[in-house]
């Protein structure tokens, strides 16, 4: 029988993760931009840091520059370089055994997201992330999960979406996360894990946050009961 980590939490706790930095070590779109060096790709970048460009059309940008033949060498890149956070595996078992639903948020591309999590065993259904297509002369990024009408930022991939599927009055939602494109579900959630930029926008806006270095960090203070130590 499987053990309830419920009676930590005002109401039961469901988790949503970010992928990029967060359950790997590094931004794999960063990494690829900076490894293959389009030319133009700095400047994308930097309008989506400042918010004057939206994640959608930025991600979109970037990946127009990189022609569709790269697609098995970029993938391949991703898969040798692309470390993941100590204590991921053991963060999932945890879930496993509290009957904590888990899902992948990922502002990141299905060529590289679901080979990385293949050796997780998450259900397919329980990953979100941004499609591609590589039948025109570039990559094209494709967004099967953008914003509902409740969210005007144009995410690309809406974590906001995802998060109002779980109703407030019924869930504790949990976001795990490190970097802008899980500000806006940040404001959503009951309590965040953050790293990096995501700890410094939780500090600015006020929200309820832990920062962590990895995932044995969260399943401490899960068995802690988030805030209530």
């Amino acid at each position: 029988m499987s053990m309830s980590a419920n009676h930590h939490f005002p109401r039961p706790p469901v988790l949503f993760c970010d992928f990029d930095g967060t359950i790997t070590l590094s931004d794999n779109i960063v990494a690829v931009m900076q490894h293959f060096q389009p030319h133009g790709w700095e400047d994308i970048v930097k309008d989506i840091v400042n918010e004057s460009k939206s994640i959608q059309q930025g991600v979109g940008e970037m990946f127009a520059l990189l022609p569709s033949s790269m697609k098995e060498e970029v993938t391949s890149y991703i898969l040798a370089n692309a470390g993941i956070r100590s204590g991921f595996p053991e963060l999932l078992e945890w879930c496993r055994e509290h009957n904590v639903p888990f899902y992948v948020t990922s502002g990141g591309i299905d060529f590289f997201v679901y080979p990385l999590l293949a050796p997780f065993g998450i259900p397919a259904d329980h990953i979100y992330c941004n499609g591609s297509d590589f039948t025109g002369d570039n990559i094209r990024i494709t967004w099967p999960h953008t914003c509902d009408d409740h969210c005007d930022n144009n995410c690309g991939m809406c974590k906001t979406t995802v998060i109002r599927q779980f109703p407030e009055t019924e869930y504790f939602r949990i976001l795990i996360g490190d970097s802008i494109t899980d500000f806006a579900g940040a404001k959503l959630a009951d309590l965040v894990f953050s790293r990096s930029h995501l700890t410094e926008k939780c500090r600015e806006l006020g929200l309820p946050h832990i920062p962590f270095g990895t995932f044995h960090d969260i399943i401490h203070h899960l068995d802690e009961g988030g805030l209530a130590q």
